[in-house]
Order: C-alpha cells, then sequence, then structure tokens
C-alpha cells in the first residue's frame, strides 16, 4: 500500500480524539464557539456597514477579517463539529473536498496576515502622516488594498495547492484533525522536493514580509510618538495600535506554533492542537477585542443594545 498508486478518491479523516464521556461536552464547547464567531464577525460587519460614522478606513479594513473569519471557520468547524459524533473508522472525506478545505484554511490565514499588514500601513499614515490621511486612504484606497490582500494570497494558495493536488497518492489517512496541504502532499510517495520548496518560500515571504513591514511601521510609529508631545496624538496612537497589535500577535503565535511543529512528526499530538487553536482563537477574540477596545465600535454597540431595550420596555407596557 505504500507504494503503490492509490486512486480511490474516499480519504480517511482522522478528525478530533475524544473520548465517549467527553464529546458531549467539547461539541457543545466548539459549537457555540463556532456560532459566537459567526454572530460576532457578521454582526460586526453588519453594524461597520449601516452606521457610517463607522466609514473610517480602518473599520472598512476590518470588515475584511471578519469576512475572512467567516468563510474560515465555515470551511473548517462545521465538519470538525460533526465528525465528533462519528466513529474514526468512518470519517471520511472525498479528495476534492480535502483539497478545497486546504485551499480554505491555507487562504484563511494568508489573507489574515494580509490585512493586518495593510492595517499597519493604515495606522502609519493616520499617526505619522495625519494631515495627508485623508488624501492616501481614500475608499477607492481601501479597495484596491482589499483586492491586493486577498488577491495575492489567493494566487499564492492556488499554487501551493494546485503543486500538491497534482500528485498521485499512495496513502488514504489525513493525520490531523482537518486538511491541510501539508496533510495532503504526505499521502502521496512521489519526490515532493518542489512542494516543500515552495511551501517553504511561500511561509518565509508571507510571514518575513508581515513581520518585516509590522516591525518597522511600529518603530516608526514609536519614534513619532516619542518625539511629539501632543497627549492627544499618542492617546489615539496607543488606543488603535494596541487593538492591531494584540489581535496580530495572537495570529502571529498561532500560525508560528502550527508551522514549526508541522517540522517535528514525534509532536504530532502538539500540532494538532495548535490546528484547532489556530481555527478558534484569532476568529473568537478579534471581534472581541475591536467592539471591546475601540471606542466608535463600543459606544455603537452599546447604543444599539440600549436602543433595543428600550424597544423592549415600550413592548411590555
Amino acid at each position: 500500500m505504500e507504494n503503490q498508486t492509490w486512486s480511490g478518491d474516499i480519504l480517511l479523516l482522522e478528525g478530533l480524539k475524544v473520548t465517549p464521556q467527553s464529546s458531549i461536552p467539547v461539541f457543545i464547547l466548539l459549537f457555540l464557539v463556532y456560532i459566537f464567531i459567526m454572530v460576532s464577525n457578521i454582526g460586526l460587519t453588519v453594524l461597520i456597514s449601516v452606521e457610517r460614522s463607522l466609514h473610517q478606513p480602518m473599520y472598512l479594513l476590518s470588515c475584511n477579517l471578519n469576512i475572512n473569519d467567516v468563510f474560515g471557520a465555515t470551511a473548517i468547524l462545521p465538519r470538525l463539529i460533526s465528525d465528533i459524533f462519528t466513529e474514526s473508522a468512518e470519517r471520511y472525506i472525498t479528495y476534492m473536498g480535502c483539497v478545497l478545505q486546504a485551499f480554505f484554511f491555507h487562504l484563511h490565514i494568508g489573507t489574515y496576515l494580509s490585512v493586518l499588514m495593510i492595517m499597519a500601513f493604515d495606522r502609519y499614515i493616520a499617526i505619522c502622516k495625519p494631515l495627508q490621511y485623508s488624501n492616501i486612504m481614500t475608499n477607492k484606497m481601501v479597495l484596491k488594498l482589499s483586492v491586493f490582500a486577498w488577491g495575492v494570497i489567493i494566487l499564492l494558495v492556488g499554487i501551493l495547492i494546485g503543486l500538491t493536488a497534482r500528485l498521485s497518492r499512495c496513502r488514504s489517512m489525513i493525520s490531523n484533525p482537518f486538511c491541510d496541504n501539508a496533510s495532503l502532499f504526505k499521502l502521496s510517495c512521489e519526490n515532493v522536493l518542489i512542494n516543500n520548496i515552495y511551501g517553504l518560500g511561500y511561509t518565509v515571504v508571507l510571514l518575513g514580509s508581515s513581520l518585516g513591514s509590522t516591525m518597522l511601521t511600529y518603530l516608526k510609529i514609536a519614534m513619532v510618538c516619542v518625539t511629539s508631545k501632543n497627549r492627544a496624538l499618542n492617546s489615539r496612537a496607543l488606543q488603535t495600535c494596541s487593538t492591531h497589535l494584540t489581535v496580530y500577535l495572537i495570529m502571529m503565535i498561532s500560525g508560528f506554533s502550527f508551522v514549526a511543529l508541522h517540522r517535528f512528526p514525534e509532536l504530532s499530538e502538539q500540532r494538532k492542537v495548535a490546528s484547532i487553536v489556530i481555527m478558534l482563537v484569532p476568529p473568537a477574540l478579534n471581534t472581541v477585542i475591536y467592539g471591546l477596545q475601540i471606542k466608535q465600535i463600543r459606544q455603537k454597540i452599546v447604543a444599539l443594545f440600549n436602543h433595543n431595550k428600550m424597544c423592549l420596555l415600550k413592548a411590555d407596557s
């Protein structure tokens, strides 16, 4: 089996390893987190869309994160949750379904980093060049940056998954909670040197450009804040940058852990935990951080709840 070509279209997905006693609590936890991710991200996107006062570049760019979280969570979590009550030997998935899941997983991670890069650029312009901000960060520029962030990653991930999809298969077991590129090319007994080179290059370019641009941006922002005696400017910089930096660090730590653990087969269980964390924690915390940290969004959410509360009281009376 190891040295023969596997022509079947059905793969066996390992999924989550849970005991019968813990299956219900795990199901409830993952289901509630998934519902929270969907409701909070869609809700925040709708709020920013309908409130004209929130039609600012920073908030419009953050909608990319919300939409990305919805797509990423929907591609992975429903299948992961439904497999909890399925016997390990019966967690089948089609090869094409596995390829699509891997594509959307890597698209989710890559888009997250690319959007956070352009959000760092937005903060740089807002703080370091405030007088030119409205001329540079127009709605047209926001649209161009958003299309660029998505388009580049779609192209790069398409090549990444395409190189893997061309390989023949001699195995049928995905040793991961869900499909990703590394799990897919491990099904092949062919030479995967090209896949490893491109995958490593893709990872280095993405993480390197993300880290480099963000560090450079925040270094320049810090220099402006240190030399400036404008307390209002420094306060605004601290508020908006701390929000962006918190989301960025959560994503980078999760991503680094997942990528690094893939290089150590003996740490397979830790890698599986990291793969679940990267799909749960950043999407769930993203809206919480932006909703509670940014004053304008927090005020709108409070005003909305107060309005609904008043409507309910009037209805009862």
